[in-house]
Formats: C-alpha cells, sequence, structure tokens
C-alpha cells in the first residue's frame, strides 16, 4: 500500500491509539494519531487526510462532532467510526451523518485492517473511475458509459475500432444492458455525427407498418395513406439509423431490408421512384440471431449483412465489479434531480445491490437507483432505501430451510413485483425497468405462472 495514503486514528485512550498505530503502520499507511476530538480537528485543518478512524465516545468532542467537522474541511475524507457493543444505535446514527462505515468494539485487528482496505479501495476505485471517464471522454465522450470491468473494457475497445468505420455494426445484449447507449456513442463519434441518428423499435409495429416506417409510403399506397410520407430511413440519410430489436423483424421486410443494404436505395410503398441514400445502419437484439437463421426464422444472407461488425454487451450479472460504479453513478445522476444531499451509498447497501442477480440490467438498476433517491431522507443510501427484495435477498431462507438461491431470489422479487402491480403487466415491466417482452422471457426462466399472478 502507498505511503502516501494518509490515515489518522482518533482515540482518547493512549494505548489503543498507539496500536493502532503501529498496526496501520505495517500496513504501508502514514498514520497520526489524536487523544481528542480537539486535537483530531486541528491536525484535519492543518493537512487532509485520507482516512479518519474516530472513536464514538470521547470527553471533550465526541466522535459524531469529529465526523461532522472532518466532513465540512475535506468531504473526500472517509470517516470509520470505532463504537463500544452499547452504542450500535449512536453508530447507525454516524452512517446517516456521513460516515463510510462502523466497526464494533471489541474488534479483531484482521477486521479492522479489513474494513479500513475496503473503504480506501472503494475511495481508490471511485477516483479511478472518475479519472476513467475523464479520458472516455476526452478521446470518445462515451461519458454515459460506465464500467471498468473487463467485459465492458472489451467492449470499449470494439467500440473504437468501429467508430471512423462505415461498416454495419450488430449489438447483441439482453435487454436493459445498453445497446441503444452504444450505438449512440459510435454515431456521435463518427464522421456521421453532425447528421440524425434515428432510432426504429422493429418489435413495436406489425410488419406492414414497420415497412411503411422504414421505406416510406406515396399517397393512396393503402387506406389511410392521405399523404405521401417520408420514411425513416430517408430521415437518417447522411447519419445512422439504429434498428432496435431487429430479430423481430418479418420475412417480407427482411428481404427489403437485404436488398437495401446491398443496393443503398429504396421504393416507397406503393412508389416506382428509386430514391439513393447514404445510411449507416446499426442493428441491436436481445435475441440468438444465429439461432433464429438456424430455425428459419431468419435470413442467412441478412445476418452476414449485419454482423459485419459485432458487438456483444454482457448481462450485469456478470460484471459485478461495474455495480458498485453504476450505482453511484445513478446516485450523482439523481440526487440533484430530486434536490438531495446524499454523498454516498454504505457499504452494506453496496453488497446488497452487487449481490442481487439483475435481470432487468443496468436499466433496473437505473431505476432502483432513482427510486431510492427519490423517497430516501438520509443523508447515505442505507439498505433501508433499497426495494424489501434486494434488501432481503441475502437473509431470506428458502421453503427447505436453507439460504435463498439467488434464482430463487430473482424469483421472489419478480413476483413481488407483480403483485405490487396487482398483475398489471406492463406496470410490472416498468418497476423492473424491462420490456413485457423481457417480462415474459423472464417468467418462463424462471417458472413463474403470469396468468396467477395476473
Amino acid at each position: 500500500m502507498s505511503t502516501e495514503i494518509a490515515v489518522m486514528v482518533v482515540d482518547d485512550d493512549r494505548a489503543a491509539c498507539h496500536l493502532l498505530q503501529g498496526v496501520l503502520a505495517k500496513e504501508g499507511y502514514r498514520v497520526e494519531t489524536a487523544e481528542s476530538g480537539q486535537e483530531a480537528l486541528e491536525k484535519a485543518t492543518a493537512m487532509p487526510f485520507d482516512l479518519v478512524l474516530a472513536d464514538v465516545r470521547m470527553p471533550d468532542l465526541d466522535g459524531l462532532q469529529v465526523l461532522r467537522a472532518v466532513k465540512q474541511l475535506s468531504p473526500e475524507t472517509l470517516v470509520i467510526m470505532m463504537t463500544a457493543f452499547g452504542s450500535i444505535e449512536t453508530a447507525i446514527e454516524a452512517i446517516k451523518e456521513g460516515a463510510y462505515d462502523y466497526i464494533s468494539k471489541p474488534f479483531r485487528l484482521d477486521d479492522l485492517k479489513l474494513t479500513v482496505k475496503r473503504a480506501l479501495d472503494h475511495k481508490q476505485l471511485l477516483q479511478e473511475n472518475l479519472r476513467f471517464q475523464q479520458e472516455l471522454k476526452e478521446r470518445f465522450q462515451l461519458e454515459n458509459i460506465v464500467g471498468r470491468s473487463g467485459p465492458m473494457l472489451e467492449v470499449y475497445k470494439r467500440v473504437a475500432r468501429v467508430l471512423a468505420s462505415e461498416s454495419t455494426v450488430l449489438i447483441q445484449g439482453e435487454s436493459g444492458t445498453g445497446k441503444e447507449l452504444i450505438a449512440r456513442a459510435i454515431h456521435y463519434n463518427s464522421p456521421r455525427a453532425e447528421y440524425p441518428f434515428v432510432v426504429v423499435d422493429c418489435g413495436a409495429l406489425a410488419e406492414t407498418l414497420l415497412e411503411s416506417e422504414l421505406f416510406g409510403h406515396v399517397k393512396g399506397a393503402f387506406t389511410g395513406a392521405i399523404a405521401n410520407k417520408k420514411g425513416l430511413f430517408e430521415e437518417a440519410n447522411g447519419g445512422t439509423c439504429l434498428l432496435d430489436e431487429v430479430g423481430d423483424i418479418g420475412p417480407s421486410t427482411q428481404a427489403k431490408l437485404l436488398r437495401f443494404l446491398q443496393e443503398r436505395v429504396i421504393r416507397k410503398v406503393g412508389g416506382t421512384q428509386i430514391i439513393q441514400l447514404n445510411v449507416r445502419i446499426i442493428a441491436a437484439t436481445n435475441k440468438a440471431l444465429d439461432k433464429l437463421v438456424k430455425e428459419g426464422r431468419f435470413r442467412e444472407d441478412l445476418f452476414y449483412r449485419l454482423s459485419v461488425v459485432t458487438v456483444a454487451l454482457p448481462p450485469l450479472r456478470e460484471r459485478r465489479a461495474d455495480i458498485s460504479l453504476l450505482a453511484e453513478h445513478f446516485l450523482h445522476k439523481y440526487a440533484p434531480q430530486n434536490n438531495k444531499d446524499i454523498s454516498h451509498i454504505s457499504p452494506e447497501a453496496i453488497r446488497l445491490l452487487c449481490e442481487y442477480d439483475w435481470p432487468g440490467n443496468v436499466r433496473e438498476l437505473e431505476h432502483v437507483l432513482e427510486q431510492a433517491v427519490a423517497l430516501t431522507r438520509n443523508p447515505v443510501l442505507l439498505p433501508e432505501d433499497l426495494p424489501p427484495p434486494i434488501r432481503g435477498s441475502s437473509r431470506e431462507k428458502s421453503a427447505e430451510g436453507g439460504p435463498l438461491t439467488l434464482r430463487e431470489g430473482v424469483k421472489q422479487h419478480i413476483q413481488h413485483v407483480l403483485r405490487q402491480a396487482k398483475g398489471n403487466k406492463t406496470l410490472a415491466a416498468q418497476l423492473l425497468g424491462i420490456n413485457r417482452r423481457t417480462l415474459y422471457r423472464l417468467a418462463k426462466r424462471y417458472a413463474i405462472d403470469l396468468g396467477e399472478e395476473g
């Protein structure tokens, strides 16, 4: 550990101060001690500390007063409270006042070292993430994409290689993983950035309507076509068109899309004029297109045309190292919108978030953080601010009496949300941060009877 990390131990027990100073110095930290709250404030004013370990009960200024003063002097300084067994309520109050964590006396020295290391690792991770985000912003303006896990670094590399390309890109990933965000990043960092970026939700339209939306139509082409209409491909001319949920396109439109990708020309529904276009296509899907090809539900030649370059987005459960970064990102996004002064998320709440399976992926995590920020009255997000299934998943027991499995926890959460929505599947999907199609897919995966749930 770097000797540049400065730690202060505050305890009116001189022997405890010296013991902790020796223990932490052996871990590589630069350690100062203070035997009173007043001495601690004098030292904190004179120099910055990365971490302060403060006893709760001291004769002049108690630990809570030291905490408030230190956070006022240096909001970035982490504070861990040391509390006797009988004052847990005070420790919880300290968390609400902005302490990072607390440890109960008597404690094992190994537990203390672990708590200090976890706190400093958390601080370093946040600082590195800020630097990393700034580097991405300067290079590619990808400031809205958060993550430093191995899978996400591979995504960044892949995206960086296609920014200047004209190749068609296929983005694959479960619902809520951020496929549209990646598509926007590609467009707005490409030579087409000054031209339109148009999104088409292929799964939301019947095939006949989708054809008209993509290619446009002429007046009188069908009942209701009272005027000529420009298609979305034409709207995106010069820019990029994202075909979201491209796996839902029907056979007729697949054939016409293939022709467009080959020739870059369109003919409006009911029209005869050939229109030349210059549009880059990015396709996104939560389905395995190669599997659909084998089943005869998706054209093989179209699949190869769309997948010139593929970007595979990992589900959130496979990039758990990013959950704390994403959670902090959403906290700082929604706290100002709700006029809330919330400094951070408590370690216990972070642990619960990291243990949850996130069937709705990043979109669901964002919804949970937005809801927690809107409803909390605390200056720190605590486990009590999280939805019951998330904060209870690590403590609940299965019907057999053993620990609740991850699969059971996810299933119970979906069932809880369905009951909360009173059987309204559209509302339940919104609460989960997913769409109805994904809700049905998850219900099948986890053997949830949507009929019985309403």
